[in-house]
């Protein structure tokens, strides 16, 4: 019936009409309990009872509804014509956007200043925190003396425990003491020698500033062109410095990789294996490459066998000079070998004339050795030697 079915959705009013699309307007009041809203209708109308009825007033769009006001057709009642309109939609213009936008900066204004006073917190609490670090470091030092006074303390309790003698204490006392003195002297001779190695740095970094200024003025002296040459060659160097660096770096890199992979390697099995054929395979591609290149360079059988030709050819000759050559020292070797014999021939010739000679001067001088025994002087110098 047409009194009890509820409509399952609105339907928007025909011709200007609003349709009644979920919450109603703040300034209406929903209609009572046992009043209905028509889908179609004007708000000034309600929908009649089961036999043409009217309902009972109880909300502000119930009114006196006329059979004649709904006429029917063909395609089922239609609306009733009414001069009068509800609420309109309402439109979001510039100021709702402004309100959204004023609500929205009041809401970043709200959490920066949150955020602020947060911050001036931390800080307050970083101040704080430094000052207690500082008072804990103070005190920390304090702790450390106080505990060495408690350890000494401690001792001497002990001592009193134990009924030690006085005598004892004054030989720990005075092994102590010597032993600090020891430590003192070795600082104070550390000291010296810091000291020492202070004044030596110093005194290198002075002469490495004076051949800077040196070096500096050197270069000022020069020309314009050895200026920009030592430039250049500055930056050069410069440049090899650091990819020196890097190279080293990636050389002390690699020589770490290669140190875990021989360890790996040395705990496998597997992998010796693998390396050993890796090392095989290289060999045979590297003799791979060579006979390949060995088979480029080799050309057809003809040239080949002209090469070969002319290969036979240059070594003849080269054979027939290296002969020629050898026949050629062969005679002077003969050559010096008949010189040498007549020189021994010549050679043993003088020799027997010199031991001719030699007889002779001996059998000349023994008459001269007698007659001096007589005490007869002879004149050497006036006595002829013939040698025949």
């Amino acid at each position: 019936m047409a009194s009890n079915h509820k409509s399952s959705a609105p339907r928007p009013i025909s011709r200007g009409g609003i349709g009644l699309t979920g919450r109603p307007p703040s300034g209406i009041r929903p209609p009572s309990g046992n009043v209905r809203v028509a889908t179609a209708m004007p708000p000034t109308t309600a929908r009649p009872g089961s036999r043409g009825g009217p309902l009972g007033t109880g909300g502000v769009l119930s009114s006196q509804i006329k059979v004649a006001d709904r006429p029917v057709t063909q395609q089922g009642l239609s609306g009733m014509k009414t001069g009068m309109k509800g609420p309109q939609r309402q439109i979001l213009d510039k100021s709702y956007y402004l309100g959204l936008l004023r609500s929205k900066i009041s809401e970043l204004t709200t959490e920066i200043n949150k955020l602020q006073k947060e911050i001036e917190m931390y800080n307050q609490e970083n101040s704080v925190y430094l000052s207690y670090e500082k008072r804990a470091e103070t005190l920390a030092v304090e702790i450390k003396d106080f505990q060495g006074q408690l350890a000494d303390y401690n001792m001497l309790v002990d001592k009193l425990n134990t009924n030690t003698e006085m005598e004892e204490v004054m030989s720990d006392y005075n092994m102590l003491k010597a032993q600090n003195d020891r430590e003192t002297q070795s600082m104070d001779v550390i000291f010296t020698e810091r000291q020492a190695k202070e004044k030596q740095i110093r005194s290198v970094e002075e002469e490495v500033e004076q051949e800077k200024q040196a070096a500096d003025g050197i270069i000022k002296n020069m020309s314009p062109e050895k200026q920009v040459k030592y430039i250049e060659m500055k930056t050069t160097n410069e440049k090899l410095l650091q990819e020196l660096d890097t190279l080293q770096q990636q050389l002390d890199s690699l020589n770490m990789k290669k140190e875990s992979l021989e360890t790996e390697i040395a705990h496998s099995q597997v992998k010796q294996e693998a390396v050993l054929l890796y090392e095989k395979l290289y060999e045979l591609e590297s003799h791979r490459d060579q006979m390949i290149a060995e088979d480029k360079s080799m050309g057809s059988p003809m040239e080949e066998r002209e090469r070969l030709l002319k290969q036979v050819k240059e070594d003849n000759q080269e054979i027939a000079s290296m002969e020629r050559q050898l026949t050629d020292i062969k005679e002077k070797i003969n050559q010096f070998s008949e010189e040498i014999r007549q020189l021994d021939m010549d050679l043993e010739e003088h020799q027997a004339w010199a031991t001719l000679l030699l007889g002779l001067a001996a059998h000349t001088l023994n008459p001269l050795t007698e007659d001096r025994s007589r005490s007869v002087p002879v004149n050497l110098s006036t006595t002829p030697l013939r040698i025949i």
